[in-house]
């Protein structure tokens, strides 16, 4: 008396599930940190300042580059100019080295 029955189309269709919704999830959204944050957080904390116990990593985090200087400005690339530009150092290249090799 107790087998599942497979409902019919005719079934499912009159129930209308096009008008209910999902609940969205909730996040919780965490203050991302500033390359700033992060040196003074790097300073501070004692795992940075040993590799492995032995390796003493203080004199590195005092001359990694600051931000200002690895900030490049988006460059697009014109692949016939780039193209150009490898091969014909790519041939002087090899010129010298030929040059070498026969004096």
């Amino acid at each position: 008396a107790d087998i599942p029955v497979i409902p019919d189309l005719e079934e499912v269709q009159e129930e209308d599930l096009a008008m209910q919704v999902a609940a969205p999830p909730s996040v919780q959204v965490n203050r991302v940190l500033t390359y700033h944050d992060l040196d003074k957080d790097l300073m501070k904390c004692a795992a940075f300042q040993t590799l492995d116990g032995e390796v003493d990593l203080k004199l590195l985090t005092k001359v990694l580059a600051p931000e200002h200087e690895l900030r490049e400005d988006d460059v697009s690339w014109d692949w016939d100019r780039l193209f150009t530009e490898v091969s014909s150092e790519l041939v002087t290249e090899w010129d010298l080295g030929q040059s070498e090799r026969e004096d």
